[in-house]
């Protein structure tokens, strides 16, 4: 996509301990959709080569820009993103809904692993910078990380992309 197609936005993707492949295949998907760097924290709960990372994201896979970190602790020393910058997302974030921030054209948009969400080293001090998506049914205990992960993702975008 064409710089002026984002508006020279450079936002990333993180998923944090990722648990299904096929999740992690279809948001790398979304992340080439956009133009978007998707950044994997380990431990995976799959191996990258899996058939069902590829067939989540079709033959785009090939064309994710991925980075890949040991740690939650190794990205923050390579990165040393700034917490206005970091956007992490739970279900119950104390921060408002998704719609409340004005996301910075280079925010992490920080997604937790399918069953435990985010990790207490990554969610320490930063329960400001935790949001939900809206899920208005009681029969409903979360949504799938892959769809709440493209839901953020465009709202974060939107602003760049109209």
């Amino acid at each position: 996509m064409p710089e002026s197609a984002t508006g020279g936005a450079d936002m990333k993707v993180v998923l944090v301990h990722p648990e299904i492949p096929g999740n992690t295949g279809t948001i790398g998907r979304t992340c080439v959709a956009l133009d978007l760097e998707l950044i994997l924290i380990h431990p995976l709960g799959f191996d990258l080569s899996e058939k069902s990372v590829r067939r989540a994201g079709l033959d785009y896979w090939k064309h994710v820009r991925l980075t890949e970190y040991d740690s939650w602790a190794d990205f923050v020393t390579d990165r040393a993103p700034t917490e206005d910058r970091l956007f992490l997302f739970e279900d119950d974030g104390a921060g408002g809904s998704v719609y409340a921030p004005d996301y910075p054209p280079d925010a992490y948009l920080v997604f937790g692993k399918e069953t435990k969400g985010l990790p207490p080293e990554v969610l320490e001090g930063r329960g400001d910078r935790t949001f939900f998506l809206p899920m208005t049914s009681p029969h409903i205990r979360s949504l799938n990380l892959a769809n709440a992960a493209t839901a953020v993702i465009y709202q974060a975008m939107r602003r760049y992309l109209e």
